[in-house]
C-alpha cells in the first residue's frame, strides 16, 4: 500500500547500519558451506569502507569503459572480468571487441583500485555476519551498471522488476552494492528498494556508499525507475562455492 521506510538518506554519513532479519529456505536448496552459507541473514549500509573520493575514481573507470559501448535502452552494463559490455541491442567482448585499445582506456592502476575496493567491501560483509572472508569467493555477474531514463529496447534495459539474487543466479550468496553517483544531486528516482511485507525499505544512494545483504528471497528488491540524470553503481556478488569462483579482472 506504498508504506515506505527509508533505511539510509543519502545526506546521512553512516558509520554503520546493520539490520538483522530471518532467512529465506533458498539455500536449503544448494550445497551448504559451513562457516560460510548464511544462518545469520540481513542487510547493511555503510559510508566508511569506500570514501567519495575512490568512488569518483572508480566511476570514471566504468564512464571510460561504457564510453567504448552502451544500451539503446537506459541500462547499460560494463563487466571487466567477463568482458560484457552493452553495445546497441546486444553485448559484445570488450576485450576481443577491441582488441590493444583496451589498454588505452584502463591502466594497472584502475584495475588495482578496484581489487582494493572489492577486498575492502568483501571484509565489511564477512564482519557483518560473522564469518571468514577467506570462506567467500567472487563470483559472476560483477558488473558496472549506468542507467538513466532512456526508454527500454530489450529486456536487459528493464531492471526495475522485482527479483531475488539467489533464485536469479544461484551462485549468490552474499549481494553488494557500491554507489557511484548521489541520488537528487546526479540522478532523480533510482532508488534500492527492499520490498518486505509490511513496508519497503528504501536506500538511496550516495557516491561511496555500500549496500550489502544475503542474497536469499529474505531481501527481495527492486530498483526505482530513473526518472532524470545518470545513476552509476557496481555490483559486486559472492558466493560460498569455490565451483563459482571467479578472479579478479587483468589487464593483458
Amino acid at each position: 500500500d506504498g508504506v515506505t521506510e527509508v533505511l539510509a538518506h543519502h545526506r546521512d554519513s553512516l558509520q554503520d547500519k546493520f539490520i538483522e532479519v530471518p532467512c529465506s529456505e533458498d539455500y536449503d536448496s544448494h550445497k551448504r558451506f559451513e562457516g560460510c552459507t548464511p544462518r545469520k541473514c540481513g542487510r547493511g549500509v555503510t559510508d566508511a569502507v569506500i570514501t567519495r573520493e575512490e568512488a569518483e575514481r572508480i566511476r570514471r573507470i566504468a564512464e571510460r569503459g561504457l564510453s567504448l559501448g552502451g544500451s539503446d535502452g537506459g541500462a547499460s552494463i560494463l563487466d571487466l572480468h567477463s568482458g560484457a559490455l552493452s553495445l546497441g541491442k546486444h553485448f559484445v567482448n570488450l576485450y576481443r571487441y577491441f582488441g590493444d585499445k583496451v589498454q588505452d582506456i584502463f591502466t594497472e592502476e584502475d584495475f588495482a583500485l578496484y581489487r582494493d575496493v572489492r577486498q575492502r567491501i568483501q571484509q565489511k560483509i564477512a564482519q557483518a555476519f560473522g564469518i571468514s572472508s577467506a570462506s567467500m569467493y567472487l563470483t559472476k555477474p560483477t558488473f558496472f551498471s549506468r542507467i538513466n531514463n532512456t526508454e527500454a529496447k530489450t529486456t536487459h534495459d528493464e531492471y526495475w522488476h522485482p527479483h531475488v539474487d539467489k533464485v536469479t543466479y544461484g551462485s549468490f550468496d552474499y549481494t553488494s552494492l557500491l554507489y557511484l553517483s548521489d541520488y537528487t544531486e546526479d540522478f532523480g528516482g533510482g532508488r534500492f528498494v527492499f520490498m518486505d511485507e509490511a513496508s519497503n525499505k528504501t536506500v538511496e544512494p550516495r557516491a561511496g556508499r555500500v549496500s550489502f545483504f544475503t542474497s536469499g528471497s529474505e531481501n527481495l528488491h527492486r530498483v526505482e525507475k530513473v526518472d532524470w540524470g545518470t545513476r552509476y553503481a557496481i555490483t559486486i556478488s559472492f558466493t560460498c562455492n569455490p565451483d563459482h569462483a571467479i578472479g579478479d579482472p587483468v589487464l593483458t
